[in-house]
């Protein structure tokens, strides 16, 4: 039987190859969730460099946010991320949700980076 850590590592991969697909060239915007935080990178994997990264331990969002594991945490997040991204010049990405569902503070970041002006 496989553990849950390897059950999560295999959904990650199947999201990731079903992504590499579709992605045309297009840097991944790559989340990642913890109980206490969240945690977004922007990444071109034809050269592997993060363009543009942002997280609830970010000081410009640490004094604003009352805790790092809430919807409001994650859409403040997606704000700081999509500005980066369009400062690198990066406004096409593919949503790497890894193995999270699609579903509260995951749903509230992606939403939050859409209308800071990123195109997935």
């Amino acid at each position: 039987m496989a553990t849950q850590k390897e059950l999560l590592r295999r959904r990650a991969s199947r999201v990731r190859r079903a992504l590499k697909a579709v992605s045309n060239g297009r840097p991944r915007l790559s989340i990642h969730r913890s109980s206490k935080h969240i945690y977004a990178q922007v990444i071109d994997d034809a050269e592997g460099k993060t363009l543009a990264a942002a997280s609830t331990l970010d000081t410009s969002l640490r004094s604003d946010l009352k805790t790092g594991a809430d919807t409001a945490a994650a859409a403040a997040v997606g704000k700081l991320v999509a500005e980066r991204a369009k400062q690198a010049g990066v406004t096409d990405v593919v949503f790497d949700r890894g193995a999270f569902i699609y579903h509260g503070r995951v749903k509230s970041l992606a939403d939050a980076a859409r209308e800071g002006g990123l195109n997935f």
